[in-house]
């Protein structure tokens, strides 16, 4: 998608769920930016959002983000984040939302 990337991914419980991603960030930045796929410098924003899933639910979560593009023909990703954090009542700030998401 162009405006978010999902990334299902099994980690051990003493792994730090916010060091993996800068980990993710920092490495594939470098490497969009080595590669040149990018006028400009590439940079991921500051914020993510994380959510786990149980070892049963691994086949919906995979088939949910193989049908990314068709289910965001629906629903934009501001519609589906909001709505994945009132549905699992994630209490949240909106100053701490990806600041193009309250713009949309």
């Amino acid at each position: 998608m162009p405006d978010h990337v999902h990334i299902f991914i099994g980690i051990k419980p003493s792994i730090a769920l916010s060091n993996l991603v800068r980990d993710i960030k920092n490495n594939s930045s470098s490497f969009i930016n080595e590669k040149k796929w990018v006028m400009g410098k590439f940079n991921w924003q500051k914020g993510f959002g994380a959510f786990s899933y149980g070892h049963s639910q691994i086949d919906t979560v995979v088939k949910y983000i193989q049908n990314q593009e068709s289910h965001h023909a629906k629903k934009t990703f501001k519609e589906e984040y909001l709505e994945i954090l009132k549905k699992f009542n994630v209490e949240y700030d909106e100053k701490y939302l990806f600041e193009w998401i309250i713009d949309e």
